[in-house]
């Protein structure tokens, strides 16, 4: 099995909000993709004092050791846990109702010798390569069918769009939520390797259209992924001032990329 893994914030002076991992357990055969992406909360707060790289280091950190041990549990079910255990780790001092409450998107993928699982939930994105080299996307795209007029304001997305029936949902302090995430099951013989990736690094083939998805697999397969998120940068950059690509999006994104090779 080979892994690569690059995360990379979008300002060196400003932490990352990505979380990214892969597990492998000491017994067996199999392992685990964990991809989280941090949803940046507004300047006027989140009625949290924690940071949003807080939230993703707990919450990380809780769905790396539920996938890994808990093998009996569906991926839905170790989400909720995860959410459940990072939420009481600061019930008792935040306003957890708060819809800007810490956040995150969500990529989990799990193998064994005869299945690998997925749950994606909000616009991270897990990329599976068949024998064959077909390269499939498994997407959560609620957001991305929602009308850009819906997403004017912040204030118009918190009130009437996240975490919504009719919107988009992130993990967030409810963990009902996981209920809500894509989830599935494909025949490990149809799999020969992964590629989880947040929107920051996606946005070599979501924004800037340099290839589609197949494309930007082979990229990273090829050329590792250091290489993918090296190409965005140079997208962005070239894009600081026309923004006939970003629009309303801040300049550069935190970019992260998990590549394994089954």
């Amino acid at each position: 099995m080979r892994t690569e893994l690059v995360s990379e914030p979008g300002d060196p002076h400003r932490p990352n909000e990505d979380f990214a991992g892969v597990g492998v357990p000491a017994y067996g055969q199999g392992g685990c993709v964990v991809l989280l992406d941090g949803v940046t909360p507004p300047r006027d707060g989140t009625g949290c004092p924690h940071s949003v790289p807080w939230f993703t280091a707990r919450l990380g950190g809780a769905l790396t050791e539920l996938t890994v041990s808990e093998r009996d549990l569906t991926l839905p079910e170790i989400l909720r846990r995860a959410l459940e255990r990072t939420a009481a780790a600061h019930a008792d001092t935040c306003d957890l109702s708060h819809p800007r409450t810490p956040q995150a998107t969500v990529v989990l993928a799990r193998w064994s010798a005869e299945a690998v699982e997925y749950l994606v939930l909000s616009d991270s994105t897990l990329l599976v390569r068949a024998p064959d080299g077909t390269v499939t996307p498994l997407l959560d795209d609620r957001l991305a069918r929602l009308p850009r007029s819906a997403l004017a304001t912040d204030a118009l997305i918190d009130a009437n769009l996240r975490n919504r029936e009719g919107g988009f949902f992130t993990a967030a302090a409810d963990p009902s939520v996981a209920a809500r995430a894509v989830t599935g099951t494909l025949p490990r013989a149809r799999v020969t390797a992964l590629t989880a990736l947040t929107d920051g690094a996606a946005r070599w083939t979501e924004t800037f259209r340099e290839g589609d998805w197949t494309a930007l697999f082979d990229l990273v397969a090829k050329e590792g992924a250091a290489a993918l998120v090296r190409r965005v940068r140079e997208r962005e950059a070239a894009d600081r001032e026309e923004r006939a690509f970003l629009r309303r999006s801040k300049t550069h994104d935190d970019a992260s990329v998990v590549y394994v090779e089954l």
